[in-house]
């Protein structure tokens, strides 16, 4: 059965458009939140009372279920509808947000946060796949696929500033309940904006893979953050073995099933890998920089949550302003090529970051480096969303989101955990030998291990001395910045070239819709244009 869609399919109108912005609303509800928690946690952290080891449960709960429960979800929404996934979903999420925002116990907010997790799992890959259902002209979800990629950032660029107001207004628990007007108006407007869609012919959802992949991600992803807080350690390297072991037994199964939970020959297509592997790459330099680029604003700028989220709107901006030209400019040039442009410009950004330090300048080159990375990631997040999502066939838009989305957390998660770690080990070489001599013993040991500790520390010492430790500590934190940059800096460059050896048979979609396929060779000519759909046999 052939799946290849006509790139200049009927074009969408304005209930498709409507729908969309729908379909953003969840997009930035889930990137909201994550802001929102690291904001509200001193704060319940008050109110609760949580043990170190709860803390830790109720900030990371979260990102395990969505983890875990992505690839299940993105399947279950091909089988029994993605509308209806979408919808009970956004229904489980407002019902775990209010029950979060009023959790009278840390294991009662864990136990919301758990299910926030698998709710916040159906949502991603829904709303992806479902764009690929009401856009069939290439040009059209080209821009679609751009603007949902836009709203991450919205969200995650957002969410110092609306947490920060509520915070100063409202209690802890009012920053969950942003989630309950957004999800009844998903729950009355979906059924009549959104279509459905589902695989007529798939058969039922196999339990034993379910259970497989819950084993191979979630350890994994359990060994990756328990890296990045502790550094390598036999529980955490254990973890990360067991679960390739079960990811390992997954996959021979998938490959044995006639009705698979995952169809593993989407790898088959070298537009759908290739994508995937930009995505992945991408998000780990991501996810590494963003976690120094916000503590120096706030640690080292000694600016406030809300005015470190106000310098970033900007940042924010250039990431929207991008991914809505991205999918114009792929219409005459290929998406490859649009790739390594953004690419390009996010590597210039991460070298930018290689010369920021604690000086009057320091502050300048953070923005103006990040502004870089932000305009460069527009491209590269819609095209290869694009570009993936296209290479599935309509009946695993689903699978394929939810991949997707998967290599996109995976890729943050360990960029946070090895960069992270690189970061901390270059600040703690840079600061060791640089304290001042009689530095007392119990701050001289809170200032080699971090610099929120450093300032802790010295937060009741005179100020004259502790200038005299935080300089040396800011400035083996902006060491860590550039040592971090500079690894984002050599992966975008890698990705440049992949980009533009491996993409460049996918036409710009106007000469697809114009032309169909640059030549005939059945698999690799066929490979689509951003947001195109191909055969069956194909971040």
């Amino acid at each position: 059965m052939s799946t290849s869609v006509d790139p200049g399919g009927t074009r969408a109108g304005r209930r498709e458009w409507i729908g969309l912005a729908m379909l953003a609303l969840p997009s930035i509800l889930l990137s909201l939140d994550v802001t929102l928690l690291h904001l509200a946690v001193p704060h319940l952290g008050a109110a609760l009372a949580p043990s170190s080891t709860e803390m830790l449960w109720i900030i990371d709960i979260y990102a395990f279920m969505i983890a875990g429960f992505l690839v299940t979800a993105g399947t279950l929404g091909d089988r029994i509808g993605r509308r209806r996934l979408l919808l009970s979903g956004g229904f489980a999420f407002g019902v775990a947000s209010v029950l979060a925002a009023y959790a009278n116990s840390p294991e009662m907010l864990i136990a919301a946060r758990a299910l926030l997790g698998v709710a916040g799992a159906t949502l991603m890959p829904s709303t992806l796949a479902l764009i690929s259902n009401m856009f069939q002209d290439a040009k059209q979800r080209g821009t679609a696929i751009g603007i949902w990629a836009a709203s991450f950032s919205v969200g995650i660029a957002l969410g110092p500033v609306v947490g920060g107001l509520m915070l100063e207004v409202f209690w802890w628990g009012s920053v969950f309940l942003l989630a309950v007007p957004v999800m009844v108006l998903l729950l009355v407007t979906g059924p009549v904006l959104l279509p459905e869609y589902k695989d007529e012919n798939a058969g039922r959802i196999d339990l034993a893979s379910v259970v497989l992949s819950l084993l191979a991600i979630l350890p994994v992803v359990y060994g990756v953050k328990e890296i990045a807080k502790h550094g390598p350690q036999a529980g955490s390297v254990v973890a990360i073995v067991v679960g390739v072991v079960f990811g390992h037994v997954f996959s021979r199964r998938q490959l044995r099933l006639d009705d698979p939970m995952l169809d593993l020959s989407l790898f088959r297509s070298r537009a759908f890998s290739v994508a995937l592997g930009v995505m992945l790459f991408a998000a780990v330099a991501m996810g590494g920089i963003y976690l120094f680029v916000t503590q120096y604003l706030q640690m080292v700028a000694d600016l406030s949550p809300l005015r470190a989220g106000l310098w970033l709107l900007p940042a924010a901006g250039l990431l929207i302003t991008s991914s809505m030209l991205a999918p114009i400019a792929a219409r005459r040039i290929r998406p490859g090529n649009v790739t390594a442009i953004g690419l390009i410009l996010s590597a210039i950004g991460y070298v930018v970051l290689t010369q920021a330090d604690p000086g009057d300048h320091g502050l300048a080159y953070v923005l103006v480096g990040f502004g870089f990375i932000y305009t460069g990631i527009g491209p590269v997040m819609g095209l290869s969303v694009s570009l993936i999502v296209g290479s599935a066939p309509p009946e695993k838009a689903g699978a394929a989101s939810a991949l997707q989305q998967t290599s996109s957390d995976f890729g943050l998660a360990v960029g946070i955990a090895a960069l992270g770690s690189l970061g901390t080990a270059i600040y703690r070489n840079d600061v060791a030998g640089n304290l001042p001599a009689d530095t007392p013993a119990a701050v001289a040991e809170a200032s080699r291990d971090t610099l929120a500790r450093a300032l802790d520390a010295t937060a009741d010492l005179p100020g004259s001395t502790a200038d005299g430790i935080i300089t040396p500590a800011r400035e083996a934190f902006a060491s860590g910045l550039n040592g971090v940059a500079l690894v984002g800096a050599v992966l975008l460059t890698a990705m440049t070239v992949l980009a533009l050896t491996m993409l460049r048979h996918v036409p710009p979609t106007g000469a697809a819709a114009r032309k169909g396929p640059a030549d005939g060779s059945p698999a690799e000519a066929t490979a689509p244009a951003a947001g195109q759909e191909a055969p069956a046999a194909a971040l």
